[in-house]
């Protein structure tokens, strides 16, 4: 009945950097710190910040706490964010892994763990956020030991518009050879790829199973590889922390389709 019933407002921001490894409550120097993160995610970070001040204005002096996407992959060792780029771009940029929907697979990894009676602080789990943004972690004894997305979400499986991992060399060709700029480049690779680019149909892989089921060739292809691709880093998961115990499953795809859960176990 009032705005005074609302005694906190939480934010999930997309990303965090460095800079956090958990959630924070906001304040001056919080801002500053989630503006200087703002180049990793030009899309996201300003709407969040947005959403921060907005609330400041009708709702003043409540608190306001910040979850980030990348605070629960802050864990991941040096050797599995690291690239093999001239050091130099990690120490003047931070050019790095970051990991993204970590509040999806921090909670999964422990209700998992509860749901399956395991003890979450000795376990080795494999997350799968299956959506039309789609991720893979690797959860060893509660903490994230390595995840497919990178210094963007773009990185790792094939997604609803995004290519997934790529080979730079055939994005640096394509560029020449269309005469395409960097910003047209990202597009691509961000809009009009993933299983899209591949079928030219849908992003929707609800849409790209009933074209596989009526016999489109490019769906079917599209499928499989969709599916490859996430039994393929489950199984590099399994081998890196040197066993499993359980395979989690959530995300629209992940949740809903009873094909893919088959197919990948």
């Amino acid at each position: 009945t009032s705005m005074k019933e609302i005694d906190a407002v939480g934010h999930r921001v997309v990303h965090g950097g460095e800079k956090f490894a958990c959630s924070v409550k906001i304040d001056d120097a919080v801002m500053t710190a989630l503006e200087e993160c703002t180049p990793f995610a030009p899309l996201h970070n300003p709407a969040n910040l947005e959403g921060v001040l907005s609330i400041e204005k009708v709702l003043p002096g409540t608190p306001q706490v910040t979850v980030f996407d990348t605070s629960f992959h802050q864990t991941i060792p040096a050797m599995n964010y690291l690239y093999a780029l001239p050091h130099a771009y990690y120490e003047k940029y931070r050019v790095r892994k970051y990991g993204f929907h970590g509040t999806s697979h921090h909670y999964v990894a422990r209700k998992g763990a509860e749901l399956a009676g395991l003890d979450y602080e000795k376990s080795k789990i494999v997350t799968c956020h299956i959506g039309n943004g789609a991720s893979v972690t690797a959860v060893l004894d509660g903490k994230s030991y390595d995840t497919s997305m990178g210094f963007s979400p773009l990185d790792g499986l094939v997604m609803g518009t995004r290519c997934g991992a790529i080979d730079a060399s055939a994005i640096t060709f394509i560029g020449a050879k269309e005469g395409m700029s960097y910003a047209e480049l990202d597009e691509m690779m961000n809009k009009r790829s993933g299983v899209q680019g591949m079928t030219d149909l849908s992003s929707d892989m609800r849409d790209i199973d009933k074209a596989a089921d009526e016999g489109n060739e490019r769906a079917i292809l599209t499928c499989d590889m969709f599916r490859y691709q996430i039994k393929k880093t489950i199984g590099a998961y399994a081998a890196a922390m040197g066993g499993l115990d359980a395979v989690l499953l959530t995300g629209g795809i992940g949740e809903n389709s009873d094909e893919l859960r088959v197919d990948i176990c």
